[in-house]
């Protein structure tokens, strides 16, 4: 990148408007975290919903001024997502060096993440939302009609259990301390490892379910979280082992909202 579109960059992300627009976007994660908690909770006691973002973004939009809500929700991702963009350009604004190539590459997963965050948010907000569940089983269907859908669905799979792994491994080894500036309490280590457990846990659930989804031919099986929070409720002491679940997917999002407030940016 040249000098000037480099200043350029820096400029933008010296700007603290931008700045808070972005770390809104920690805080409406956390808020879609606490829901889908929520959520996992109610199907532990036999009500219906799905937990998942599109559950969560559902239960948002039907709240007095919900409407509203899921726009600025539309805003924030997509200023985070445009922050993690530029993060892949020049680096961290709080690193001295431009961040190494890693570091690069995981500021742009991330932002596809947002992106795809903040269009689904936007279908909410106009009404056109979907279910995730039922468009992760549609997609399944028609990539098992050929062999190399197949294959393309655990490959996918596979980079979920991946992503699963990782968000566990970063909660046991308190990695995530190294996202948030200065000293952190007791309650926010622990909320971090316990957040990042189980979200963990529930991606690689996730994975899991679409690989056996392709292995039985049952696209119905490959839909995400939601199907891998209901598979888990279904076990043995399935009920306390959601409720587990629901209460550390909530715990991941009150570490949201210090992200929200602490992150290096």
């Amino acid at each position: 990148m040249n000098t000037s579109g480099k200043s350029v960059a820096d400029s933008v992300q010296d700007n603290g408007a931008f700045e808070k627009a972005a770390r809104a976007g920690h805080f409406v994660s956390g808020v879609l975290h606490i829901l889908i908690g929520y959520i996992a909770v109610r199907l532990a006691f036999g009500q219906s919903g799905n937990a998942d973002q599109s559950g969560a973004l559902a239960e948002l939009g039907d709240q007095p001024g919900g409407r509203v809500a899921l726009w600025v929700a539309v805003v924030a991702f997509l200023a985070l997502a445009l922050w993690r963009i530029l993060e892949a350009i020049v680096g961290k604004k709080s690193d001295a060096d431009a961040g190494s190539v890693l570091d690069r590459l995981k500021a742009a997963a991330l932002a596809v993440v947002y992106l795809a965050f903040a269009f689904s948010t936007y279908g909410f907000a106009t009404g056109s939302g979907k279910s995730t569940g039922q468009q992760n089983a549609g997609w399944s269907a028609r990539l098992m009609e050929s062999g190399g859908g197949k294959l393309v669905l655990i490959a996918v799979a596979l980079v979920v259990i991946g992503v699963g792994g990782y968000h566990v491994y970063k909660g046991v080894s308190k990695n995530f301390l190294d996202d948030l500036e200065g000293h952190q309490s007791g309650a926010v280590v622990k909320l971090g490892i316990a957040g990042y457990a189980a979200k963990g846990t529930a991606l690689v659930g996730a994975g899991l379910l679409v690989v056996v989804a392709v292995l039985q031919s049952d696209p119905s099986k490959a839909t995400g979280i939601d199907g891998a929070l209901k598979t888990l409720g279904s076990q043995p002491y399935g009920r306390v082992l959601l409720i587990l679940a629901g209460v550390g997917i909530a715990l991941y999002g009150l570490y949201a909202f210090v992200l929200a407030r602490r992150a290096r940016m």
